[in-house]
């Protein structure tokens, strides 16, 4: 038997799904409409239908960034969760002096973009940088950041876990803490290993935290855009280029709104096959048993 909700919660929801509605589905319609149209500053849109997305998918700068997004994206998630995965047994094992280097560990979510980048900027600069001469102390050639692409790749990943670790790890951290002691003692008496406690129960336990980090880390990655902009700009040669850089160009250096809103649907496009994929997994794990 179904139950009716009563008149007075509904008028309670009602304002916060107009506000969502006005705020993301209807600029997303008609970033939606924008793509199937040609326009640029100070000229109609014209109806073109599907031309915009042919456009962006014929696209060699297209390919390539989407190519490095993929690249930046799988380096930077998978790096995040298992030093996240790391930290969290590692603080969860009694480490002294927690609250400090909680603190450590927490503090660069805390600096902005902008920040972090030009700090990087100048502790890799090749010929000055304190962290090139550190290189160079033992051996190892300078990161030529802005001259050779996949450094300069490397950098952006680099600097994007440095950022964003925290997130994965508070996540992971805080799944970690929820599993009760009396398993870990449960299998101590039954003779389970460290390694044994840990693929039994330990992994287990935090697969649901693990698949959700995962999953909202793979939607912001594919939006990186700060990093790589503030970095490289895209450079040398748009080598660089991620698929927000690419949008952005699109629209604003070279005024194709409707590619770039074509390159826009795109990227959400991908990120609801990837959300779905991980919901799926998501509640396979949490709920598939019961269901």
């Amino acid at each position: 038997m179904s139950v009716r909700a009563p008149l007075s919660a509904v008028a309670l929801v009602t304002p916060v799904q107009l506000m969502v509605g006005g705020i993301i589905f209807l600029p997303a319609i008609y970033v939606f409409w924008l793509s199937l149209n040609q326009s640029s500053f100070g000229q109609a849109a014209t109806f073109v239908g599907l031309a915009n997305y042919a456009k962006v998918l014929g696209d060699a700068y297209f390919w390539r960034a989407l190519v490095n997004t993929v690249i930046v994206v799988a380096v930077v998630v998978h790096v995040e969760l298992l030093l996240g995965l790391l930290m969290a047994l590692f603080f969860a094992s009694g480490v002294p002096f927690r609250p400090v280097l909680l603190a450590i560990v927490l503090a660069p979510y805390a600096v902005s973009e902008v920040s972090a980048v030009v700090m990087w900027r100048f502790l890799f600069e090749p010929d000055v940088g304190m962290m090139s001469q550190v290189l160079a102390f033992v051996g190892l050639p300078p990161i030529e950041w802005a001259v050779k692409p996949s450094h300069g790749l490397f950098m952006v990943s680099l600097l994007s876990i440095w950022l964003h670790l925290p997130f994965s790890f508070i996540i992971i951290y805080a799944a970690r803490l929820s599993i009760p002691s009396d398993l870990y003692e449960a299998g101590a008496i039954d003779g389970a290993t460290g390694w044994a406690a840990f693929r039994r129960i330990t992994l287990p336990l935090l697969m649901p935290a693990l698949l959700i980090a995962a999953l909202f880390r793979y939607i912001f990655a594919f939006r990186l855009f700060s990093e790589v902009w503030l970095m490289t700009g895209g450079g040398p040669a748009r080598t660089t280029e991620v698929l927000a850089v690419y949008l952005y160009l699109e629209a604003f250096r070279y005024n194709a709104f409707g590619s770039a809103a074509a390159t826009g649907w795109l990227l959400v496009l991908a990120s609801l096959v990837l959300a779905l994929f991980y919901l799926r997994r998501l509640y396979r794990e949490m709920f598939g048993k019961h269901a």
